[in-house]
């Protein structure tokens, strides 16, 4: 397959890396030191303590690659609206477009049938254009339970986990949905399809929602967190909440709060992805992984102050990363 993956960092390295093993033809948009560290030595994956380089094509620019069969989209959400219409060139007609990405996604409503469907979410997508920079019927849903550091320019380190859950937005069975896994799975991912992909968004955001801001804020490992019962209780009332939110839009989480915390466990001694972007001052996922759930929690009506004092302070903490 044609495989480009835009935001070739962390988790998007490590997908290039293994479709790039498998054989697969795969380009990487990426930028700075770290796309010029890819052009000149290679991507680098370590994974159980192993290096092992792969040459892929890499640019900053995706009209250098030509249409694919597959785009996954490993961006930070806030990247997300600038880069949608320059990967026109990268999208003809049988595209499959994959955000692999953190917290609620953009295209939530669409086609998701209850009283808000084909809404956009205002907090990630305020001036409604999205939509029109992608046409959303080539979005596949995608939930990541992997992680991934980047450790150096054109390193990439694999943390924790190979699991990739994608589904039709319509929640159908497909073709290119079962092709793309099969690929996947083929290729060294653990790699599968739901039923309903916004049960699973719903079931790693209240741990996004929680783990996140907690660890940005505390500076604190996951193994740190699980080692404190002051965190864990503040981690358990933030799941808790979420969960209200999820339900008042027609979705059970699948899982109690100690089963979800059990999930979180797996991660070990990972250091997650909004504790990495404090460390390195960059651009803090705050609307996707906590904005959103606000948003969605005003328009049902329920009431999440512990959501909402976190947010509070994690909006905050971001506003002070470039002093």
């Amino acid at each position: 397959m044609r495989i480009c993956v835009v935001g070739a960092g962390a988790v998007g390295g490590m997908t290039g890396a293994w479709f790039a093993k498998a054989g697969h033809d795969v380009s990487l948009v990426a930028r700075g030191a770290h796309l010029e560290a890819i052009r000149r030595r290679g991507l680098t994956l370590v994974s159980g303590g192993k290096p092992e380089v792969h040459a892929v094509r890499a640019s900053s620019e995706p009209a250098d690659f030509g249409v694919q069969d597959a785009v996954f989209i490993c961006l930070k959400t806030h990247s997300i609206a600038a880069m949608l219409p320059r990967l026109k060139t990268l999208v003809g007609p049988d595209t499959t477009v994959i955000p692999a990405i953190n917290g609620l996604p953009w295209w939530y409503f669409y086609k998701e049938g209850g009283r808000f469907g084909g809404q956009s979410v205002a907090c990630l997508d305020p001036s409604g254009t999205l939509f029109e920079a992608l046409a959303p019927r080539h979005i596949l849903g995608c939930v990541v339970h992997a992680a991934a550091e980047v450790t150096q320019p054109g390193v990439v380190s694999h943390t924790a986990g190979r699991l990739f859950i994608l589904g039709e937005p319509d929640r159908t069975k497909s073709t290119r949905a079962e092709r793309l896994v099969a690929a996947m799975n083929a290729a060294g991912f653990e790699a599968q399809i739901a039923e309903d992909i916004r049960v699973e968004v719903w079931t790693k955001l209240v741990g996004n929602l929680s783990y996140n801001p907690v660890a940005a804020l505390a500076l604190a490992q996951m193994n740190d967190i699980h080692g404190s019962e002051a965190l864990l209780g503040l981690i358990r009332a933030l799941i808790r909440e979420g969960m209200r939110v999820a339900e008042a839009h027609g979705v059970r989480v699948p899982v109690s709060v100690e089963e979800r915390i059990a999930i979180a466990k797996k991660l070990a001694g990972a250091k997650i992805s909004m504790h990495q972007d404090v460390e390195r001052r960059r651009p803090l996922e705050t609307d996707a992984i906590i904005g959103a759930v606000v948003e969605l929690a005003r328009k049902a009506e329920i009431a999440t102050p512990m959501i909402d004092a976190v947010y509070a302070l994690i909006a905050e903490r971001a506003k002070h990363l470039d002093r």
